[in-house]
């Protein structure tokens, strides 16, 4: 299910880190933490799981909606002149948790950024909102960027895929249908079905910056139509089509 969680800029601080979806996951992660065992709690008394909280970590972002930020790319700073600022969440868990997610978080104050540059918000507003129609075929365009990552026995670091690369489509329904067992406990009922319907554009940012772990994680841009069950329409919708869905990859939109 998708949230639309609206923020106010609550200083005077503008700048954001060009790589801030980290800082988001982050956030989205806390908010999460603080409540885990309430959460589990509910998850388990709804069926979700067994006092597991593997499935609310099932969740993707959009990216910031901040209008026209000016861009210092040379520092990798957004600067924010706006106050409404606004982010959509999605959680692969079905309408019966839309309270309990508005709930978590409405009025929660925060600081999005690094210990150099970043900015104090507060949520001013969680709404619910609607799904499309779901059919088993569905055509759909990536806002954040789909990563397929391959890593052989030699290789020291994952390669990160282009879509022109004839491993691309069998390695991204490989995870979709991984993804979809592991979590709804279900096999797929017919063999799915992928097919890219625009160009690409490459695109990227770090994960976990500033520390030793520090890395950039590629993907691509691109509009695509999918053939699957209507459950895992909805699971993609809700959780990400993508690997790291819950850095902030994988968002889509319909096309």
């Amino acid at each position: 299910m998708r949230f639309k969680i609206t923020f106010n800029r609550t200083t005077k601080q503008r700048m954001l880190p060009m790589d801030y979806q980290y800082y988001i996951s982050a956030w989205i992660y806390n908010v999460l933490r603080k409540a885990d065992a309430e959460f589990a709690r509910f998850l388990h008394e709804k069926g979700y799981g067994q006092s597991e909280t593997k499935l609310y970590k099932l969740f993707c972002f959009s990216r910031l909606n901040f209008g026209k930020p000016k861009l210092w790319k040379a520092k990798k700073l957004f600067e924010i002149s706006g106050h409404d600022i606004s982010l959509q969440i999605s959680f692969d868990i079905d309408d019966a948790a839309s309270t309990f997610i508005r709930g978590l978080f409405m009025q929660q104050e925060f600081y999005l950024g690094d210990k150099f540059n970043g900015i104090d918000f507060k949520v001013t507003g969680v709404e619910a909102l609607p799904e499309p129609v779901f059919t088993e075929t569905m055509a759909y365009r990536l806002q954040t960027p789909w990563v397929v990552s391959y890593k052989s026995e030699t290789d020291k670091h994952p390669q990160y895929l282009s879509p022109n690369d004839e491993r691309f489509i069998s390695l991204a329904l490989k995870h979709i249908a991984e993804k979809f067992q592991s979590t709804h406990h279900s096999t797929i009922a017919f063999p799915m079905e992928l097919e890219i319907t625009s160009d690409n554009k490459k695109a990227g940012f770090l994960i976990k910056p500033g520390t030793h772990e520090e890395s950039r994680v590629v993907g691509n841009l691109f509009s695509f139509r999918l053939t699957a069950p209507v459950d895992v329409q909805k699971m993609i919708w809700n959780a990400g089509v993508s690997e790291k869905s819950s850095s902030g990859f994988g968002w889509i939109d319909v096309d």
